[in-house]
């Protein structure tokens, strides 16, 4: 059986874990070449670079740009459209957390979410278009957040930043909708990764809970399934966003979180 995505080329931002590895996974699988980027260890990042091109049979890149800086960002599509053309597929996955209330909130700290969870976004989707406007052929995706949809308090960045993007998701969406270009966001509620895991003997130490009370009753207090989303059924929503069945759904908002925004 063919693969679906031979020939495609997808960027992945903040994808050498987490969501963002499933992502590049999971198109890898489909005969995509792939770029990731991110941070972390040098030889783990090698280690799945190299998994992902046995997974695609095609190529895989590794970008360690910030992408907090619009140069670095610029050489980052560069690299691709050197290597490969340019990007069929890109997946904004990128993003950073503060906790803070209004007041306190440090201003370093606001302008890094924004950057990161929003302002890269516009970098990297006025950077693609062209190339897929040229191919009559693209696929735009946002890891967004249940917080795209509904607020939290002390996380006034990240709310602003998730809600701007959903809505710069459907500004593009309307530009681009006859291209063969869609643009979408995928919005997870809590999400199972070794980001969240690390957070729990903190918290149960913090607030006197046991583990499971710290699952329950904090980290899934909003979702009503009570389950974590796992990072491959996240991934299954982008893979099934690239497939043909999924052409006239752009500018949409996809749901991963457990019933969490329905109430």
């Amino acid at each position: 059986m063919s693969k679906t995505l031979t020939g495609k080329t997808a960027l992945i931002t903040g994808s050498t874990s987490g969501i963002g590895l499933a992502y590049a996974k999971v198109l890898a699988g489909e005969g995509a070449n792939v770029v990731i980027n991110g941070f972390g260890d040098a030889d783990a990042i090698e280690k799945e670079r190299l998994a992902l091109e046995a997974l695609s049979g095609a190529k895989a890149l590794y970008s360690n740009h910030d992408l907090t800086k619009a140069d670095e960002i610029e050489a980052m599509m560069a690299q691709a459209a050197d290597t490969f053309g340019g990007v069929d597929i890109l997946i904004n996955n990128a993003g950073t957390q503060h906790v803070s209330p209004v007041e306190d909130f440090p201003v370093d700290k606001w302008n890094l979410i924004i950057a990161l969870n929003l302002t890269s976004a516009f970098h990297t989707t006025r950077l693609a278009v062209p190339y897929m406007k040229s191919k009559k052929w693209g696929r735009i995706i946002q890891t967004a957040s249940a917080h795209s949809k509904a607020a939290s308090p002390f996380k006034s960045a990240y709310v602003t930043a998730k809600h701007g993007l959903a809505g710069f998701t459907k500004t593009v969406a309307l530009e681009v909708a006859t291209f063969g270009i869609t643009a979408n966001c995928i919005s997870p509620g809590y999400v199972w990764t070794p980001l969240v895991e690390n957070q729990i003997p903190d918290t149960m130490k913090a607030r006197g809970m046991t583990r499971e009370q710290v699952m329950n009753d904090v980290l899934l207090a909003g979702q009503p399934t009570k389950e974590f989303v796992t990072v491959e059924q996240v991934a299954a929503m982008a893979l099934f966003l690239c497939s043909d069945a999924a052409a006239n759904i752009t500018g949409a908002n996809m749901s991963i979180d457990g019933g969490w925004t329905a109430q």
